[in-house]
């Protein structure tokens, strides 16, 4: 394993990813995204109570300027078609020759072969910068066998640290694995673990795709994509349990919930965040 460059951090503790969301509050970080039909309305309303801007554009003749003013680029291969994947082709050479972070959500990776030939071609054309999945899309990103039902993962995030940090090694990536406990690996051995969530977020559709719309506004504002991922998964899990608390609290369910999240993600201050926060960090 490599050693970490003295100028990346190996420790980091709840102080510092609070200064990121700060960060993001106080930037307003243009995000484009080019993501699925399923989440676009939630994950621009996520991405506005967080206190950045969205901007989902996928028409061929506008995706290169759009990637020319944005601080970050998302793509999200949940509704793959033959023109999104061209357009996410555009928009991902324009970041690269800006230099500003890309972040791949493989949804559904391993369920069929064009899913799969399409991730291939954008990773291997520019590797992204984060990529953020689930146990089982993880595995199959780095080319592992694992099984998935749609877009649900079979695997669990710890089944998926060992391909994380191949696939972070193999292209120089920082890799998100989500589940139970959120787990943060980059190409230099460094790993944050989270635990915090709730699984009523399973039950919500666009969370994950929300949270890798978080991890872009925070790699916008926080140049390292380790910590910057870290603080998205961070904030994202502690909203969570702070979500599913108020909608029980009140009498309701996941739907009470999904209007919690979006108030928590506007409200959720300094305080509740290292009171609830559950890292651990290795290098």
């Amino acid at each position: 394993m490599n050693p970490t460059p003295p100028n990346l951090p190996t420790r980091l503790v709840a102080a510092d990813l609070w200064a990121d969301v700060q960060a993001v509050r106080t930037h307003a970080p243009l995000v484009h995204s080019i993501t699925n039909f399923v989440v676009m309305n939630f994950n621009a309303n996520v991405l506005l109570a967080l206190g950045a801007a969205p901007v989902m554009a996928h028409a061929h003749e506008e995706v290169a300027d759009m990637a020319g003013i944005a601080q970050a680029l998302v793509l999200n291969i949940g509704t793959l078609e033959p023109a999104w994947i061209e357009a996410m082709r555009i928009a991902q050479a324009r970041a690269h020759q800006r230099g500003i972070p890309v972040v791949l959500d493989p949804v559904g990776a391993g369920a069929t072969a064009y899913r799969n030939q399409a991730l291939a071609g954008l990773i291997d054309t520019h590797a992204p910068t984060i990529l953020r999945g689930n146990g089982s899309e993880v595995m199959s990103v780095a080319g592992l066998a694992a099984a998935t039902r749609g877009v649900d993962s079979s695997a669990s995030s710890d089944d998926a640290v060992g391909a994380a940090r191949a696939f972070a090694r193999r292209t120089g990536a920082v890799v998100c694995v989500s589940g139970e406990v959120d787990h943060v690996v980059d190409r230099d051995g460094r790993w944050s673990r989270l635990s915090n969530g709730h699984p009523w977020m399973t039950r919500i559709t666009g969370v994950g795709c929300s949270a890798t719309a978080m991890v872009g506004a925070f790699a916008a504002v926080q140049p390292d994509a380790w910590r910057a991922t870290t603080a998205a998964m961070a904030f994202m899990g502690v909203v969570g349990e702070w979500a599913a608390e108020r909608a029980q609290a009140a009498g309701g369910g996941v739907g009470r919930m999904q209007v919690e999240l979006l108030d928590g993600l506007h409200l959720v201050d300094e305080a509740t965040f290292l009171q609830r926060l559950r890292l651990d960090v290795a290098a």
